[in-house]
């Protein structure tokens, strides 16, 4: 006598096709839920803007390096010597360690500088 041969149950793939499909319907929904930008509203363009680094900046290079005006600086009392009053400006490179740059940051306060700011780059989502 042969053994029976079991049926196998059918695969339930309506289910899992409906079960896809709601959730193309979900995500495509809350997709447009979003406010949409102002149709007035016209952003800043960049493609021209001068990418130069502003005259009364501090580079300062990964390795520590510092420059101002195209010249070598070697230390921070002689950079805020040339530099008008106003605000430091630091320019530094994204690898330079962070314990640098506040190194560099507490030299200018100990000089006698008043506002420091930290030149980085932005850019939209």
């Amino acid at each position: 006598m042969k053994p029976r041969r079991q049926k196998s149950k059918p695969e339930p793939t309506i289910a899992l096709i409906n079960v896809v499909f709601l959730m193309l319907i979900f995500f495509l929904i809350a997709g447009t839920l979003t406010q949409p930008l102002d149709s007035e509203l016209q952003l800043v363009s960049t493609r021209d803007l001068d990418t130069a680094a502003p005259p009364d900046g501090l580079i300062i290079h990964a390795d520590g390096r510092m420059q101002a005006n195209g010249a070598g600086v070697v230390a921070v009392g002689a950079f805020l010597a040339t530099q008008p009053d106003g605000p430091i400006r630091l320019i530094p490179d994204r690898a330079l360690p962070a314990k640098t740059l506040l190194q560099i940051g507490a030299d200018l306060r100990v000089a006698g500088a008043e506002t420091i700011l930290i030149v980085t780059e932005t850019s939209l989502p």
